[in-house]
């Protein structure tokens, strides 16, 4: 069998004026996060681990920010590109663990409408996907709340 992990990783300004977007779920806020798409950052962050395990690059390589065809695209589109490109090379995804690093808004009652959406995305059971919730701790711009972050770790597999 032949396994393979990838890290992604993401982070976003948070704005005035635009939508919370994590994982497909939009969170009511009075920010969200600034960037060229919807900048989902977990569902950026998860593209680019399922684009690393597989080695085919990053998330900017794919969907480059100077090309107008992505400005405000629903990130889920990039993540279906990822999965796609997974399948093509006869591979599987096994699991997903991701991390959102933001100080508020509380985030733990959308933990299973982000789940559901990210496991239908990946084409995986909700159980093999994993999303935690952290502050940092008022330490750096995440704990400052001037932005946000995730992590993600992305297994695939070929039998």
């Amino acid at each position: 069998m032949d396994v393979r992990s990838g890290l992604g990783w993401d982070n976003h300004r948070l704005a005035a004026g635009r939508a919370l977007t994590l994982g497909g779920v939009t969170v009511p806020s009075e920010f969200g996060l600034e960037g060229h798409s919807d900048a989902d950052v977990l569902a950026h962050a998860i593209t680019d681990a399922l684009l690393g395990a597989a080695a085919l690059g990053d998330i900017g390589m794919h969907f480059p920010d100077s090309d107008a065809r992505w400005k405000g695209c629903d990130s889920m589109v990039f993540l279906s590109h990822a999965v796609a490109l997974v399948h093509e090379r006869g591979y599987r995804i096994v699991n997903i663990d991701s991390t959102v690093i933001l100080e508020r808004p509380k985030l733990q009652e959308f933990r299973q409408a982000i789940r559901e959406k990210l496991a239908a995305a990946l084409g995986i059971e909700l159980e093999r996907v994993s999303v935690k919730f952290k502050t940092a701790e008022k330490v750096g711009p995440v704990g400052e709340g001037r932005s946000a972050e995730a992590q993600a770790v992305a297994t695939i597999a070929k039998d």
